[in-house]
């Protein structure tokens, strides 16, 4: 198959608009004393609502101004929303509580026009919260817009991953991304599973996706399940067990058809490394 290299683009022509932007934000952030929903409120207020910054509690109880207009202006503000983890029985919101607002702002950003399909500030942006909402990220991640997460301070990520459009990284019992991990558009990662009988009665696992690893369109991989490093799961795979190293799983549930021909030999063997890490050495 030929080599088709992504292509190097000229600036734009308000990129200095968007560095000083990212500038300012990223001193924001590494302020310890800054209070997160405060920043996560005024930078959504100044992309949607400019007229309103500076006078956002004024304009909340002031009856002039359209009952819908306040109550949009109130959900900038990430106190005055709730995500559907702060629900669940085992969220730790001390925890929580800290990356939500970064949540909030990561989410509405995404769906702002400045956000929508704007891939290289996207980018940018998401990889100046990751830090601050992650438990780990290595360099140059790359994620594209409509990801969302459970907890988020469940997520371990290595160097150089990259995560498409419109998928879930279901983080509650944890999930770790290797090295080069590349999870293409509306895939699925869960780390939580619900009893058959009691829907309450919740089992968590950690999910680990090993370097080099790629899960692809519309696949799904259930919690505790490991993919070996080199390995892929399949378009609209269903991944319920684990998958060997280099090797290719498809189907639901996804079973084994080819080994990748780069594996080394007796490629097999490096399946130790996942028992191993599962069992904590």
């Amino acid at each position: 198959m030929p080599r088709i290299p992504l292509q190097l683009l000229s600036a734009r022509p308000a990129q200095s608009l968007a560095d000083a932007w990212l500038a300012r934000l990223d001193q924001a952030l590494a302020d310890p004393t800054i209070d997160r929903s405060d920043l996560c409120r005024d930078t959504l207020i100044e992309l949607t609502y400019p007229e309103f910054m500076g006078r956002y509690v004024a304009a909340l109880a002031d009856e002039t101004v359209p009952l819908g207009t306040r109550l949009a202006l109130s959900a900038l503000d990430p106190r005055n929303v709730t995500l559907e983890p702060e629900y669940y029985g085992d969220c730790d919101q001390g925890r929580f509580q800290l990356v939500k607002p970064l949540l909030w702002l990561w989410y509405s950003f995404d769906r702002l026009p400045i956000g929508g399909q704007a891939v290289d500030l996207g980018i940018r942006l998401r990889r100046l919260l990751a830090p601050y909402i992650f438990k780990r990220v290595g360099k140059n991640f790359r994620c594209f817009q409509h990801v969302e997460f459970s907890f988020g301070y469940n997520m371990e990520i290595g160097d150089d991953v990259v995560v498409h459009r419109h998928v879930l990284l279901d983080d509650r019992g944890g999930i770790q991304l290797g090295n080069k991990v590349s999870i293409s558009d509306y895939a699925n990662i869960y780390s939580h599973t619900h009893s058959i009988v009691e829907q309450v009665d919740v089992t968590n696992s950690v999910t680990v996706l090993g370097d080099g690893v790629r899960i692809t369109y519309h696949a799904t991989v259930l919690a505790g399940v490991h993919v070996g490093e080199q390995s892929m799961v399949g378009a609209v795979a269903l991944a319920t067990k684990d998958v060997r190293p280099y090797h290719v799983n498809v189907g639901i549930p996804a079973k084994s058809v080819r080994v990748k021909p780069n594996a080394p030999p007796g490629g097999d063997r490096l399946r130790a490394s996942i028992d191993r890490a599962r069992d904590g050495e």
